[in-house]
């Protein structure tokens, strides 16, 4: 697994980001107006290599990989470079590629010729908007079955008002003087995978202009003030920022999976091109809307910069047409088997391999299964505590697959992040996704750090063998998600205490032997620091647990402890130092989220759209509408994967935290929601049935997904969370 670029790359990004920020200011940019295109900032970019990035070296050129390239697209939409680069740079890879132009070429990488593409069929679309058409002496193009090279005269070339102040211009490319490139297959297959890079070029662009907006927006929602406090606090602005700095980032990871796809020949990788262009579009759009509103009424006026990351962040990516092309391509490509060429992605540092440790705990977790759990059992499974089998439970331990995150030095396996992410993906594949295990590792971590003796002889050893299992007490009915507002008394009594008081969500509390509680032991401290850890029996006297049902088929509790004796052996850690107790807990977080989940949910749909007959004899898979919504669901899956796979990283390197857990859990818990509620609809009214199979699965999985945006922290305070630490804005909880 790898995130990080290589030393080369990063004096690539540093080289150009340098020249962007002082040529391509908004200064500049403004300068550029209203042709939007900057000679003085061309020249420079070809004297830094710019245009000769992508074309091989026997060409003359630098012969740098896809990756590197979208490495210089990104500063550029940071910056808003005024000029047609990500055509250029297509342009001049084409021209390399497919010969006879050899002194053009040299113009191109120069800087003296700008050269462009038409998106389109010039045989099927003479007449069309060409990118960079303004200043563009020359058009790389399809015409039929040839690949043609269009010279466009100064006179062909009119300027016209436009969203954005871009150098765009309809051309009628038919009319004009034309060289044949290239003919037959092979050369069509060439500009085909010139049109896909430069998708990956434009998402990278948009992703570079995306953060740059949403950097702009956050520090001044960190400095302008409005009723007195910083607009920053109010949960109304930064909450939407946080939603978008998880789009953001999920638009560049798909950037980057697509090209790590294509290196390594994978049968989805074109689909994940036309997903990343989609989704960066899509992201961009609703970035600078933000920004826009996040500024009030400056943001609307011609002085303020933000309105030119808001034009142009719809301006680049439309010269393709509407993005929702871009998502039903993806649906073909995913679900009707449309294939197109794709470009040579040259080396890819980043990987997204989980490695050999992960592969094989997931052959042994699928190896158990198949050996030790009959179809009577499975049958039984289910995602909540009511899913538990204490014989399997048993068995997965003694096989030493049950407590996979619990370091060795207290009786756990010791996983890489990595491994264990892959063992929740086969758990979910064979249904045994309960959260028995992953409590008990909790609080097994904790009676191990902070436990007496007694303790671990009493409890732990029963929990580390299989033998009991626990339950979390940390929610109560006044407090929800604010743990720490907990009101249940710890009460010292003679050599032990007493406890007193309600617990909620209590889940799997009447199967568990033990609840892992936070009391209050000091009402006169601080919020914060009146709290103690206790472990208390559930079965012992005094205990009543009242059973509450939800939708989702899921039970849940309320406890009740009505002078619970316990000794104070019982306790873990400093009396009024229950916050620095559970904050042990930590340790087993690994940035985990519901990709999983949605990944299968996307699998069950897509099975019950191959079986929903529709009008006609064929079936719904074969109608684009669900292929383009599968593919919505698809990216959102994929996306969620990705920001997981990013926190693993980030906590295996030891890299700065910038909430990449909390970002993978409510950006995967959201889209679940959203997907869950899509393919119910989708596929309905089969998906209204809860029998056994692909739409009994639906129906669960909506109602499942509701709960998944509040247990382990509401989405509500994992915004929060992005917004202070993924883009520094102030504090937005008392």
């Amino acid at each position: 697994m790898n995130f990080d670029l290589t030393e080369e790359q990063e004096m690539v990004r540093d080289t150009f980001a340098r020249f962007l920020d002082e040529n391509s200011s908004s200064a500049r940019v403004r300068a550029a107006l209203p042709s939007g295109f900057d000679p003085a900032l061309w020249r420079g970019l070809a004297e830094l290599g710019a245009f000769a990035l992508r074309v091989p070296e026997a060409a003359g050129g630098l012969g740098l990989g896809l990756f590197d390239a979208a490495i210089v697209l990104e500063e550029a939409g940071r910056t808003l470079a005024s000029g047609p680069m990500a055509e250029a740079l297509v342009a001049a890879r084409l021209l390399a590629q497919l010969g006879g132009a050899e002194d053009l070429l040299g113009r191109v990488i120069a800087g003296e010729t700008v050269a462009t593409i038409a998106m389109r069929d010039i045989a099927d679309l003479p007449r069309q908007w060409v990118a960079g058409g303004l200043v563009a002496e020359v058009v790389v193009a399809r015409r039929g079955s040839d690949v043609v090279l269009v010279t466009v005269p100064a006179e062909a070339r009119v300027a016209e008002d436009n969203l954005a102040s871009t150098p765009i211009a309809e051309i009628d490319l038919a009319g004009l003087p034309a060289t044949v490139l290239g003919s037959g297959d092979a050369a069509l297959a060439t500009f085909a995978a010139g049109i896909e890079e430069w998708k990956l070029l434009i998402s990278a662009a948009l992703s570079g202009l995306s953060r740059e907006a949403l950097k702009m927006a956050a520090a001044y929602a960190g400095e302008r003030k409005a009723f007195g406090v910083l607009i920053g606090t109010f949960q109304a602005i930064s909450h939407p920022m946080a939603d978008l700095i998880c789009e953001i980032d999920s638009g560049k990871l798909l950037v980057w999976k697509a090209i790590r796809s294509i290196a390594d020949g994978e049968a989805e990788a074109a689909a994940q091109v036309s997903l990343a262009g989609w989704w960066t579009a899509q992201a961009a759009a609703r970035t600078v809307t933000q920004a826009v509103h996040t500024f009030g009424g400056i943001g609307l006026t011609i002085e303020h910069d933000i309105h030119l990351y808001n034009l142009r962040a719809k301006a680049w990516p439309l010269v393709l047409g509407d993005p929702e092309q871009l998502l039903a391509e993806a649906g073909r490509r995913l679900y009707a088997g449309e294939t197109t060429s794709l470009p040579d992605a040259g080396a890819v540092p980043i990987e997204f391999d989980l490695g050999e440790e992960a592969r094989q705990v997931q052959k042994e977790i699928h190896e158990f299964f198949a050996k030790n759990v009959t179809d009577e059992e499975r049958a039984k499974f289910h995602y909540s505590w009511e899913g538990h089998n204490p014989r399997i439970h048993k068995k997965l331990v003694e096989a030493n697959l049950a407590y996979l995150q619990l370091p060795r030095d207290v009786g756990g396996r010791g996983l890489s992040p990595y491994a264990v992410t892959a063992a929740r993906d086969a758990f979910e594949e064979e249904g045994w996704n309960n959260p028995v295990a992953s409590v008990a590792q909790m609080v097994a971590l904790i009676m191990h750090r902070f436990g007496t003796e007694e303790l671990k002889q009493d409890v732990l050893a029963r929990v580390m063998s299989g033998d009991a299992i626990c339950s979390l007490g940390y929610s109560e009915p006044g407090s929800g998600s604010d743990v720490f507002a907990a009101q249940c008394r710890a009460i010292p009594d003679g050599n032990g205490w007493k406890i007193e008081g309600t617990k909620m969500w209590t889940s799997g509390a009447n199967l568990t032997d033990y609840v892992l509680m936070l009391t209050r032991t000091n009402p006169e401290a601080p919020k914060h620091k009146g709290l103690t850890m206790f472990i208390v029996p559930l079965k012992a006297e005094g205990v009543t647990v009242q059973a509450v049902h939800t939708f989702m088929d899921e039970r849940t509790n309320i406890t009740f402890y009505d002078g619970v004796k316990i000794p104070d052996s019982w306790r873990l850690g400093e009396v009024d130092g229950g916050a620095r107790t559970m904050a042990a807990s930590l340790e087993l977080e690994h940035g985990g989220g519901f990709a999983k989940v949605q990944r299968v949910m996307l699998e069950e749909a897509v099975e019950l759209c191959r079986q929903i007959p529709v009008p006609g004899g064929a079936r719904l898979i074969d109608q684009a509408n669900a292929q383009g919504r599968l593919a919505r669901s698809y990216a959102n899956y994929l996306a969620a994967e990705l920001l997981q796979y990013r926190a693993n990283w980030a906590q295996v390197e030891k890299k700065a935290n910038h909430a990449y857990g909390p970002m993978t859990k409510m950006f995967s818990s959201e889209r679940f929601t959203t997907d869950s509620r899509d393919l119910l609809d989708l596929t309905a009214p089969w998906s209204l049935s809860k029998r056994k199979g692909p739409a009994g699965a639906i129906n669960q999985d909506y109602r499942h997904a509701h709960g998944t945006t509040i247990y382990g922290g509401s989405s509500e305070v994992h915004r929060s969370m992005i917004a202070e630490k993924g883009l520094g804005l102030p504090r937005t909880r008392a």
